[in-house]
């Protein structure tokens, strides 16, 4: 982009043009004075042009300026948020910043305020009907694990807003951040800076009477107690957990938490996740502007899921995990998006085969 234009037209052109290519992130990463910017759409990196000498330091001042961070400040790392208001956006931004041996580099975060139902994640009917009927429930464990980017948070979120327009129930969050507001639900954020951790926010709200308690991510031993005994004494806790597949769950739970009875009884859920990219609409996969030339616009989720049987509880008690597995494997998941002529091959290759 030309050194003639200002700041403040380069950047919203810049996020008008994101938004509605629906890209997730913008990266900028400043080169010896020039800035290269790139677009995450649908998981994805793709080069987007960049800024010249001058307009670049430029944009990166003002997209600083506007996240209330310190415009001088190029050597340490620092967070902040744009409204959408300042920049014109649909949506709020979060601002990230990092030095780098070329110069600094700014990760835009372009929040979605999505309120995809359970119905609208276009989930397999057997995934959509175990969801439905584990949140009806009055206890009991689910977590969904799967890599940064899998979806699980559009899930979680879909899974309030099903349980939110039931009623009746008193829901609490745990969340780092809290990406999406949700009417009727207590949301709160951790802050460990200020000594909230996920473990601490789970001891104290569980005096707040919730029903239903949701937790971002158990990272350590003691959230992972503190949801195992949530989940066997009257509350329904959904959590997410970092493993490569459903039998990894158990295993990296009861790396935390060595109570295999617990983990047997408390658990009644386990997803994993991925997102796999849909064939562009508009050019069945050729390449257009509407999908920034890749092929590949929108994506759909992937899942493996195990509902603990009695057999599968019993493995778990005995210590026998490498017995669990799931009732269908992310490659039938993603075989059936094949039949119905959503994916191809290569995208099915890229993320399950890989």
């Amino acid at each position: 982009m030309s050194d003639q234009t200002s700041a403040p037209q380069a950047l919203e052109k810049l996020i008008t043009r994101a938004e509605n290519a629906g890209v997730s992130d913008i990266h900028l990463q400043m080169q010896h004075g020039k800035a290269d910017v790139s677009f995450r759409l649908d998981g994805v990196m793709n080069p987007a042009g960049g800024f010249d000498d001058g307009l670049a330091e430029r944009v990166f001042g003002r997209i600083k300026y506007l996240a209330r961070l310190k415009t001088y400040q190029e050597s340490l790392p620092q967070d902040g948020r744009i409204d959408r208001a300042d920049v014109g956006a649909e949506h709020d931004i979060r601002v990230a910043t990092y030095p780098t041996v070329t110069g600094e580099k700014i990760v835009l975060r372009m929040f979605s305020e999505s309120s995809q139902t359970l119905n609208e994640l276009d989930l397999a009917p057997l995934v959509r009907e175990a969801l439905e009927a584990f949140l009806v429930r009055s206890s009991g464990m689910m977590l969904l694990t799967g890599p940064a980017g899998s979806g699980k948070t559009t899930t979680i979120y879909a899974c309030l807003r099903h349980i939110a327009a039931q009623g009746g129930r008193h829901v609490i969050t745990i969340e780092d951040p809290a990406e999406q507001i949700v009417p009727g639900i207590m949301q709160t954020e951790v802050n460990e800076a200020a000594g909230l951790d996920f473990a601490k926010a789970a001891r104290h709200l569980l005096r707040q009477d919730p029903q239903v308690l949701v937790i971002g991510e158990i990272r350590d031993n003691e959230t992972a107690g503190i949801a195992v005994r949530a989940a066997m004494t009257g509350h329904l806790v959904i959590a997410t957990l970092h493993a490569g597949s459903c039998r990894g769950v158990f295993e990296r739970l009861l790396s935390m938490c060595d109570d295999r009875p617990a983990v047997a009884g408390a658990t009644e859920l386990v997803l994993n996740q991925r997102l796999i990219r849909k064939l562009c609409p508009d050019c069945a996969g050729s390449g257009c502007d509407a999908c920034l030339e890749t092929g590949y616009r929108g994506r759909a989720p992937v899942v493996e899921f195990i509902h603990p049987t009695d057999d599968v509880r019993a493995s778990i008690r005995n210590g026998e995990l490498n017995r669990i597995a799931p009732k269908s494997s992310l490659a039938d998941a993603a075989k059936a998006l094949l039949e119905r002529g959503l994916v191809d091959q290569r995208e099915i290759t890229r993320i399950i085969d890989a």
